[in-house]
This record gives structure tokens, C-alpha cells and sequence, in this order.
């Protein structure tokens, strides 16, 4: 099955942003084919005050293999540096939730500030029409509106999407909306593309090894110390190296054992306390919900039922929500949810749409 690129029109210049993997080479592939006016882009975002010198040759590494990609193509390349941006939006506000006691999602908030925003902008200024990636999810416009939807495909991520605005996905293309990664590997492979069998990358890009303490403890800063283990009813378990060690759901790794499984089940950084609670206590229904983005619709006027999903590979389950305003809401859960966790990202849909998102506080 072949892609079918929303919006075509002759000449239109579009500005792929390309990682130097399959998924963004076959994206400008496909674009090219389609008769758009195109070109790569590969954004320089990794402080290099962070990177070793193997760190920093992998990140030449990389758009070295997107700028091949684009000379096989016989498209444009370019190389900007973005890193000053992505250290405040991104690796900035990393480290402040995990010092709030939150585990964050980096990659939602790169979609958000960087990829759909700095470089956005960037193709803007530099006569651009519209900037594409090689996400796996649909944009269509229906009613005068600009929509997403979930992929068909099992790697859909509309989920990484769904703190985009509407104005950002109606400057945006994503040609591999109807593909399936074989796919695009097939594709890849058939044009002579050099990272057709290049792997997928399964980390969060400027965390090496995803040893996000390592990461924390050289450049976040001043860190919080050591305080109390607590049990539900706050009696005081034992004590615990800092909050940003944990995450909710986690049993691993806490120092401390008991005789039968205890699990992280909140972090109070006001407190400085870590609560382990048994199996039963990582279980919840109702989930609140901060920095509420609708996509669909611009605003709630009452509670709607949706599908959401409290983390990437979770499986959208469904749930009444409640705008409470300020840009907040109430997730009440038809089956409690397992390990909800503060500053992840909760993706509302309703059927193959997405309604928005929205960030978890508790």
C-alpha cells in the first residue's frame, strides 16, 4: 500500500525533519514522489557541554545519515542548531519535574516546543510551506477543522501527538499516516536508501544508556536529599536517596525490602517522601489531569466520554472526563488503572480521533 500524503500540491515546499532513521527517510521519499518541493532538516539539540567525544561523533553520526539520505534523494539538507532551545524546553523541564517528584515525557514535550515549534517556525522563515515527519498517525481537515487521528498501524503514535494545537497540524504532513513500519523498511530497502536496516532507537535521545540519575546527578543541578520511605498511612518505613531515584509502580532498586512486594506509589517532593504501598495501592480510578490541549474541539462544556491512555504502550481504556477549567480535568476510569504517574502524558480519544491530552498531577 502506498502513502497518501494529505494536502498535495505541486510545488509546495515542505521541510521534513529527519532523525537519520527509516521513518523520517521514507517520509521525504514518499514526498518527493508525491511532486512536493522538498527538503531535509536534522536539528542540532544536544548541548555539546553534555556530550562526551564518542556522544558528540554520534551525533555527527546521525546527520551524516540523514544528509546521505537527502543526496540519494536529490533533496536539500540542512543542519541548524537548536540546542540552546532544546536545553531549556526539553532537558530543562526534564529536570524540573523529576525535582517536583514527577516523571516526565520528553519526547511529548520536544513535539510540542521543538519539533512543532522552534523547527516550525524555523521552516516558516526560510519560505517553507508546511514541515513534515515521519510519525505514524493521520491529520485530516474536516468542518473547517484540523484533526488527528490514530494510525491503523500497531505503532501508531498519535499519543506523542496529542499536545499539538490545531494551527501546528494544519502546517503539518505525515505521509506514513496509511504504512506499516515492514513497510516502510520495504520501501527503504527497494530505493537504495543507506539506513534501510538501520535499528530503531528505543532511548530518550540525550540520556545515554536512559541512566536519566547519571544524567540528573551531573547536570540538574542542586538535587533533592535523602528523606523517608513511608507506608499509605505515613509511618515511616526507612529512608530513601533522593526523590528523583524513584518513579511511581517502581520495586526495584529502593533499598530496602520488606517481606512481601512493595511498590512506589506516590512521591510528595513538599514532603521529601516516597510512599511504597502493596499491589492493590498502585491501582486507581480517578485521575487529574493539568495543561489540558483539546484538538478536536475547542472547548468542553460538559463531561464527555472518552478512551485514554496513561502512557505510550498502555491500552486505551475507556473514561468519563470532566473539564474542572484552567485548563484542568477529571479522568474517572471504568477499570482503575495500573501505576498512574505524575508527569506522564494521558492521550484522549474518541473513536479513531484524538480529543487532546492533557498532563498527569495525581
Amino acid at each position: 500500500m502506498k502513502s497518501s500524503p494529505t494536502n498535495n500540491s505541486p510545488g509546495l515546499r515542505v521541510l521534513v525533519g529527519m532523525s537519520g532513521g527509516v521513518d523520517s527517510s521514507v517520509a521525504a521519499l514518499c514526498l518527493r514522489d508525491a511532486g512536493y518541493d522538498v527538503a531535509g532538516i536534522t536539528m542540532r539539540l544536544k548541548p555539546r557541554h553534555m556530550l562526551n567525544d564518542a556522544q558528540a561523533a554520534a551525533v555527527e553520526k546521525e546527520i551524516a545519515d540523514a544528509a546521505a539520505v537527502c543526496a540519494k534523494l536529490g533533496i536539500e539538507h540542512f543542519a541548524p542548531d537548536f540546542s540552546a532551545a532544546f536545553e531549556e524546553n526539553v532537558i530543562g523541564a526534564f529536570v524540573s519535574a523529576y525535582k517536583n517528584g514527577e516523571t516526565p515525557n520528553p519526547c511529548f514535550r520536544c513535539n510540542q516546543t521543538i519539533k512543532f515549534g522552534v523547527m516550525l517556525d524555523w521552516a516558516l522563515a526560510h519560505g517553507f510551506d508546511k514541515i513534515a515527519t515521519g510519525h505514524y498517525a493521520e491529520i485530516v481537515e474536516e468542518g473547517g477543522r484540523t484533526k488527528l487521528k490514530r494510525s491503523p498501524d500497531q505503532k501508531d503514535q498519535s499519543y506523542f501527538l496529542s499536545g499539538l494545537t490545531p494551527a501546528q497540524l494544519s502546517r503539518t504532513l505525515l505521509p506514513l499516516n496509511r504504512m506499516g513500519k515492514a513497510e516502510t523498511r520495504a520501501l527503504a530497502q527497494q530505493h537504495g536508501l543507506p539506513v534501510a536496516q538501520k535499528p530503531d532507537s528505543q532511548e530518550i535521545c540525550f540520556i545515554p544508556d536512559n541512566d536519566y540519575v547519571s544524567f540528573l546527578e551531573r547536570f540538574g543541578g542542586p538535587l533533592p536529599g535523602p528523606g523517608d520511605f513511608v507506608a499509605p498511612d505515613g509511618a515511616v518505613l526507612g529512608a530513601h536517596r533522593g526523590i528523583y531515584r524513584y518513579t511511581i509502580g517502581q520495586r526495584k532498586g529502593l533499598g530496602i525490602t520488606f517481606g512481601e512486594p512493595r511498590f512506589v506509589t506516590a512521591i510528595d517532593a513538599a514532603r521529601n517522601t516516597v510512599t511504597l504501598g502493596r499491589d492493590a495501592d498502585r491501582y486507581t480510578a480517578d485521575v487529574r489531569l493539568r495543561a489540558l490541549n483539546l484538538i478536536a474541539v475547542d472547548a468542553l462544556e460538559a463531561p464527555v466520554r472518552v478512551e485514554a491512555k496513561v502512557r505510550y504502550a498502555a491500552k486505551a481504556d475507556r473514561a468519563l472526563l470532566t473539564p474542572t477549567g484552567g485548563g484542568t480535568a477529571q479522568l474517572r476510569f471504568d477499570t482503575p488503572q495500573r501505576a498512574v504517574t505524575p508527569g506522564q502524558v494521558a492521550a484522549l480519544y474518541t473513536g479513531d480521533y484524538v480529543l487532546g491530552s492533557g498532563i498527569i498531577t495525581r
